[in-house]
């Protein structure tokens, strides 16, 4: 029988404080599977375990999330720095790592793409607000759902063949974002306060990285749905 829905790995988001427990947004879930993937939930666990999850899958989302500690990519936190967790960071390391060795496509969302730039060398503002000077507001107080701010989109890019001649606005909720663009990677759009909105590896069939989150626009923002239905596609032919 031919293989019509690609096996998507969805690494889960670890909260420690209220309870101890690693879990998935629906939001994510639910994109995955109307887009036409399987999601496979992955929380952390030995890395050759994961590494053995992974090498069964098709295709890896990594999600959004707490900030990336510093010292991943050689700094010191600011006092601005927020919660940090070292058993996510080597559950979305060891992933990605995993991921881009073998091709395999991944769509990387807002701390995804934070994790997905580190990985391969990157490094991070710790914090835009005290940071960036004339920054706009990168934590909108809006619906989850609302294209809160512009973007410019390279239009000889993945991400601007996605997009087409749509609108070019999203939601956002973050405080950190990419400063040193990693290894391979190239910046494919911007807000207009020059923070770095997206980017895309020169040396993978599929490595898309999003600030925004797209998989709580799907229902309001067609454009939304299509980054997913694009990433289901790669990994179906992966």
């Amino acid at each position: 029988m031919p293989k019509d829905r690609p096996v998507i790995g969805l690494l889960c988001a670890h909260e420690q404080e209220k309870r101890d427990r690693w879990f998935v947004a629906t939001a994510y879930i639910q994109a995955i599977i109307k887009a036409g993937g399987i999601p496979i939930l992955i929380p952390y666990q030995p890395k050759e375990q994961i590494f053995h999850i992974l090498e069964g899958l098709d295709g890896l989302v990594l999600p959004g999330g707490d900030d990336v500690d510093p010292g991943r990519f050689g700094e010191n936190p600011i006092a601005q720095c927020g919660t940090i967790d070292p058993q996510w960071d080597d559950l979305d390391l060891w992933a990605a790592g995993f991921a881009l060795e073998r091709n395999m496509p991944i769509l990387a969302i807002c701390r995804g793409c934070q994790v997905l730039n580190v990985a391969l060398g990157g490094t991070l503002i710790q914090d835009i607000p005290t940071q960036v000077r004339d920054s706009i507001k990168h934590a909108q107080q809006a619906p989850r759902w609302y294209a809160s701010h512009d973007i410019s989109v390279q239009s000889a890019s993945l991400l601007g063949n996605i997009w087409g001649n749509d609108s070019k606005k999203v939601n956002s909720y973050h405080h950190q974002s990419i400063a040193k663009v990693g290894k391979g990677l190239r910046i494919v759009a911007s807000a207009p306060d020059g923070i770095i909105e997206a980017v895309e590896s020169s040396e993978h069939r599929f490595v898309l990285g999003v600030q925004w989150h797209p998989e709580l626009m799907t229902e309001h923002y067609p454009v939304a749905g299509r980054i997913f239905e694009h990433f289901i596609q790669a990994s179906l032919e992966s």
